[in-house]
């Protein structure tokens, strides 16, 4: 039996979750579907499996995984997520995730994940070995936003939407100053000079499709 803690931005998504994993005998211990909450909670409870989503409304589970990091958390997290960028399966790798499934996968696949990293092994869903590959190479080849860092890449996905400084400092808890500050250091490292230029760089490197633009 795991300890489990759920970040997903969708309480549909959670109650189905728990419900597969308490029936497969693990205990959910807690969810969340802000960062900076579960980043609290998860080390107040010590969850032996992190579940996580890449997309949680205009923040990403990148974040809370480079935050992780950074902590040397013990939690062994598997990102469950729609996403099946190359990019962002190889920077979840990186950042020190050990599981990657994609939903509309079975449910008998979540418990493999699940108990294979509690086992101390390493779970990939079908296809996601190849995915890795391919975004290891392509990080490899490229320059531009694969040298950012998630919470930099988060705020450059922030700006080409449109939100303003104040708008982002209150999403990610930063004072607007900071976040100015991150926008123009980010635009000399990106050697862009506007915001045309940088939207064109957040589409063709994918931290943005162009439906959204």
């Amino acid at each position: 039996m795991s300890d489990i803690y759920i970040v997903d931005d969708h309480a549909l998504m959670r109650d189905g979750l728990r419900a597969v994993l308490e029936h497969g005998g693990h205990r959910v211990v807690g969810e969340s579907a802000d960062i900076t909450t579960a980043l609290a909670d998860i080390q107040r409870l010590a969850p032996s499996v992190l579940l996580l989503d890449l997309h949680l409304g205009e923040r990403s589970g990148l974040e809370l995984l480079e935050q992780l990091d950074k902590r040397n958390s013990a939690v062994r997290t598997i990102v469950l997520t729609m996403s099946s960028q190359p990019l962002h399966v190889a920077e979840a790798l990186r950042l020190g995730a050990v599981g990657y499934v994609l939903k509309g996968s079975p449910a008998a696949e979540v418990l493999a994940a699940v108990a294979g990293v509690g086992r101390a092994a390493r779970h990939l869903g079908p296809g996601v070995q190849e995915l890795a590959t391919q975004g290891r190479l392509q990080a490899e080849a490229a320059g531009g936003l694969a040298q950012l860092s998630a919470r930099e890449r988060q705020i450059i996905a922030l700006v080409v939407r449109g939100r303003s400084s104040v708008a982002i400092g209150e999403l990610l808890h930063l004072s607007p100053k900071t976040i100015d500050s991150y926008r123009s250091r980010l635009m000399t490292k990106l050697d862009v000079a506007d915001v045309p230029a940088l939207v064109r760089l957040a589409i063709r490197e994918g931290l943005i499709s162009a439906e959204e633009w």
